[in-house]
Order: C-alpha cells, then structure tokens, then sequence
C-alpha cells in the first residue's frame, strides 16, 4: 500500500489515497473544525445578526434613515478594520456588504423598512430556485461549490452515490431557502418588528442549521462510498 497526498487550501487539507485490490479508500483529513465554526458564527453576526439589531434601535430611536445608514456602517467598519489590521477578507464578507448596500440604496429610496426586509425573502426564493433546480436537472450546484471547501479527486466526484450525495444536499438546501422566504413573509406580515426578528435571528440559525444537516449527510454517504474523513487531533487543533 502506498501514500501520496494532495495539498490544497493553504495546506489545510490533506488527502490520503491507499490502494487496495477491491477498492480505492480514501482518507481525507479535514482543517480544525472549532476556528472554522467561529468564523462562520462570526460572518453570521458581521453581515446579519448587528446589521439588523442597528436597525431595530435606530429605527424606533431616530429614524429609517439613520437605522440604515448605521448598518452599512457597521459593514464597512467590519471591512476597514480588517483591511487595516491586514487580516484576511473573506469574499463573502464583501460581497454581503455590497448587497447590503443595495438594500439600503432601495429601501432609502423609496423610504420604506419592509423593501429593506423584502429583499432578502425574494433572494432566498432566488436561492431556492437555484438549488432545486439544479438538481432536478442533474447538475447540482452544490458539486461545484465543493471545491471552495474541500479538494476531492475527480474519481470520487464521478462516483454514482457522491453525485447522488450531492444533488440530495441541493435539494436540502433549496428547502432551506423556501423555509427561510415562508418564515420572511410570514414574520414581515406581522409587521417590521416580526420582520426584523426573523431577518435577525430566525434566518441565521436557520442557515446554522441548514449547514449542520449537509454536513452530516454528505459525511454519512462519503462513508458509505469508501470515502473517510478525520477530524484533526486534539493537540493538531488547538
């Protein structure tokens, strides 16, 4: 049996083929899960969770204006403190605050919270549309997006039941994001206060959430497929 491994990401993941008569195993050892949940937690509060608690305060207190005005700061705060601090900018970080902005931009426009709320109800109707749609037409989005996460070999993508994996996650996802857009409107119907509880709070644990189920049914079909994942140990994480 022989060895070789695969670089990728930095050096943060590792790939370990053993060849074997019957089946080709692999053992793909994984980065440190705890600062990779500290950062999604931490993207989640940047982008979602303080934006929309600003605009709650500031929107009973002062004012739409100011309450807008005061969650696109908060934004690019977070993105001049990093960039100062010459820390990395994760693309996503950015490309939320552009999107905030938009939302902003409109909402201050036409001077009106729910347009503020609405928006991201309808991008996640985009989302799922996206989602379903790609697998139902056997091309899931989710088997491209795979390799900003982990650097799996060609062989094991073109495998019957890690395609499978992959398209029942887009379908998992989809869900996700018409459960997400049913409990935007459902909130929002309610009134602003109802709207901004579910943009603040509700949509975030929900993606959490979302992102834990994925994770732990492409774990369970990769095993299935001769395909292990290790965790790092203790010692290699801290």
């Amino acid at each position: 049996m022989s060895d070789h491994e695969d670089d990728a990401h930095g050096g943060l993941l590792q790939v370990t083929q053993a060849h074997r008569p019957a089946l080709q195993h692999l053992v793909i050892d994984l980065p440190p899960l705890r600062p990779t949940l500290w950062r999604a937690l931490r993207l989640a509060a940047e982008t979602m969770i303080v934006p929309t608690a600003l605009l709650a305060v500031f929107l009973h207190v002062v004012g739409l204006s100011a309450g807008l005005a005061a969650a696109v700061a908060w934004c690019y705060l977070v993105v001049g403190v990093r960039w100062v601090a010459g820390r990395r900018m994760p693309g996503t970080l950015l490309l939320c605050a552009a999107m905030l902005t938009g939302r902003a931009a409109v909402a201050a426009l036409t001077t009106s919270a729910f347009v503020y709320l609405v928006q991201p109800v309808l991008g996640s109707c985009l989302m799922a549309v996206l989602f379903l749609g790609s697998a139902l037409v056997g091309r899931p989005v989710t088997l491209r997006l795979v390799h900003d996460f982990v650097a799996l070999p060609a062989s094991v993508l073109g495998r019957h039941r890690v395609q499978r994996m992959f398209r029942d996650v887009a379908m998992l996802w989809g869900v996700s994001r018409l459960v997400d857009a049913a409990l935007g409107f459902t909130f929002l119907h309610s009134g602003i206060d109802a709207g901004l509880l579910a943009r603040g709070l509700l949509s975030p644990t929900l993606t959490l959430l979302t992102v834990a189920v994925c994770a732990a049914w492409g774990w369970r079909c990769l095993r299935r497929d001769g395909v292990s994942l290790r965790l790092p140990a203790a010692s290699t994480a801290a």
